[in-house]
């Protein structure tokens, strides 16, 4: 008979909430049940137990993990100021987790995560859902055929509202930077400015960030990363110079063309097959790419976020069963907290910082 795996759920209502769906996806994974759900909010706490079907719900996560014996827990709240927190009870008690992004504030935080899990050979999918769609295999292939010719460099931005900078880069630059690795190999080094009302920004432009992110700073930044093979990779971001449609996502550029990819489990990829990168001049356009290739029809079902849930679920369920590595792992959740982390080193020392990053705190800590 098939194991049924216990889920408890952990929220803050009014300080990150449930993440996009961690407390609703497990509803659609037959191997799990939710049996709990914790959430210091005490409203927040029992619309939470309503929405999950949770028999039991409490206000305090240690005395759920404690009474409860979970095999996974989701770890749902945005604010990362409890991440580090949750993830080592978590550990502490054999649970594994399924848990919203970023992974923690600090490089020494995920170190201390990741040996925690390693310790007691527990699994952790962190949701950057893009990781699970089936279209980030069939783009890597085309690139692989040389589709766009040899890849010469990654261009990624956040959404660039009003969260845009340094808020822009944590919250949603993640996802980002995630998909970089993904196609381009962990970074080398990284070069980066961070600017704060048009001039580069000092420790008397650090404060508080928002949902928990810690000290931050910054209305613009651009990093560079030296990707190996000689492949560059920038990310960026402008507060108020969102685009419309967004420019959130990935372009990839070849020495025959380009490929847009954006975030979202089935939101569909482009390809310009032109080496001028000029459709307006070389009369060539823009075609979509769905899980199938170039030009076909979209057969696969689900969208979104709650699709790279359902499917991210499911391969942490796998992972468990046979001793798998997560497609988006607690070693990838770290390696894109480092890659964030490398934009404020390499503005505090004013030069390119080599990876792995020897500071493990928050560099604006130190900013002079």
């Amino acid at each position: 008979m098939d194991k049924q795996y216990r889920v408890g759920i952990i929220g803050r209502t009014g300080k990150g909430n449930y993440g996009h769906g961690i407390d609703t996806v497990w509803a659609d994974v037959p191997a799990t049940t939710v049996v709990a759900v914790a959430d210091e909010n005490d409203n927040g706490r029992a619309e939470a137990a309503k929405r999950t079907g949770a028999a039991n719900a409490y206000a305090d996560y240690r005395e759920m993990l404690e009474k409860e014996k979970l095999d996974i827990v989701g770890v749902g709240p945005r604010w990362l100021d409890m991440h580090h927190e949750l993830v080592l009870a978590c550990a502490e008690h054999g649970c594994h987790m399924y848990m919203e992004k970023p992974f923690c504030r600090t490089l020494t935080e995920a170190d201390e995560m990741v040996r925690a899990l390693e310790m007691r050979h527990l699994k952790l999918a962190i949701a950057h859902q893009t990781r699970w769609t089936p279209l980030l295999p069939v783009v890597k292939e085309l690139i692989s055929a040389g589709e766009i010719g040899q890849l010469i460099e990654i261009r990624g931005r956040g959404k660039e509202d009003g969260r845009g900078g340094g808020e822009d880069l944590w919250v949603l630059g993640s996802h980002v930077l995630d998909l970089m690795r993904a196609f381009g190999g962990d970074p080398l080094e990284c070069s980066a400015t961070v600017w704060n009302n048009g001039h580069p920004a000092t420790s008397e432009d650090v404060a508080e960030g928002n949902e928990g992110i810690g000290l931050l700073t910054g209305d613009a930044i651009n990093g560079r990363y030296q990707l190996p093979n000689g492949v560059t990779g920038y990310i960026a971001s402008t507060r108020g110079m969102a685009g419309s449609p967004s420019r959130f996502g990935l372009q990839i550029f070849g020495s025959k063309g380009i490929i847009e990819f954006f975030t979202g489990y089935l939101t569909p990829a482009f390809i310009l097959r032109d080496s001028s990168w000029s459709p307006g001049r070389s009369g060539k356009g823009w075609e979509r790419i769905s899980s199938q290739g170039i030009g076909k029809p979209e057969t696969e079902s689900g969208a979104g976020l709650g699709g790279g849930n359902i499917a991210a679920v499911h391969d942490l369920i796998d992972c468990i069963e046979n001793d798998g590595t997560p497609k988006c792992s607690m070693y990838d959740a770290r390696a894109t907290v480092e890659m964030i982390a490398a934009v404020f080193e390499s503005h505090r020392q004013q030069k390119p910082v080599a990876f792995p990053l020897e500071n493990r705190e928050n560099p604006l800590a130190s900013l002079a």
